[in-house]
């Protein structure tokens, strides 16, 4: 039988794209969410979006230092 979906990857919501900040896709074991250094969190720089973080105001960020 052939798989309409990936294997264990929910039908119908797409994978989150990483915004330029980010260090790894959503998700990915090991990392967290941050406040953007470059916008502290507010989404907006200069009455724009952010661009590290997409307008979202959170990065993803790697944890543990391993």
């Amino acid at each position: 039988m052939k798989a309409d979906r990936p294997v264990g990857k929910p039908a119908g919501k797409p994978a989150p794209r990483p915004a330029p900040g980010d260090e790894a896709p959503p998700g990915t074991p090991g990392t967290g969410e941050d406040i953007c250094p470059q916008c502290n969190g507010t989404g907006r720089k200069a009455g724009k979006p952010c661009e590290n973080c997409a307008g979202t105001g959170k990065i993803i960020r790697g944890v543990g230092g391993a």
